[in-house]
């Protein structure tokens, strides 16, 4: 069963599915802590060219089943233009100031 975007737990974390959803790049963006990192399954990866491969570009958007560590562990139905869609997982580090400084995805 989804978990509405509105009703995930983590402010960082909602704003992040929402900004992923609404395709707004700039909203994105302002999420990210300067220096913020990603990893995809395992392997760190170059975030601009990620996202915009990824999310921006193919039209990414993220359905959340499941979420746990307080909101900062995310199973979700991905989908995009390129690959279809897929379980992936997602973990987020959220500094202090409420700034996403590292995700990690990857399929479930």
């Amino acid at each position: 069963m989804t978990i509405q975007t509105a009703k995930l737990s983590d402010p960082a974390v909602r704003a992040f599915v929402t900004a992923v959803n609404a395709h707004d790049r700039e909203a994105f963006l302002a999420l990210l802590a300067p220096g913020a990192t990603m990893a995809d399954d395992g392997s760190d990866r170059d975030l601009d060219e990620w996202i915009d491969r990824e999310i921006f570009s193919s039209h990414g958007h993220m359905d959340v089943d499941n979420e746990s560590r307080g909101g900062r562990a995310l199973v979700a139905r991905y989908s995009n233009d390129t690959w279809g869609e897929m379980r992936t997982r997602w973990r987020f580090t959220v500094e202090d100031d409420g700034r996403i400084s590292r995700f990690e995805t990857g399929q479930a």
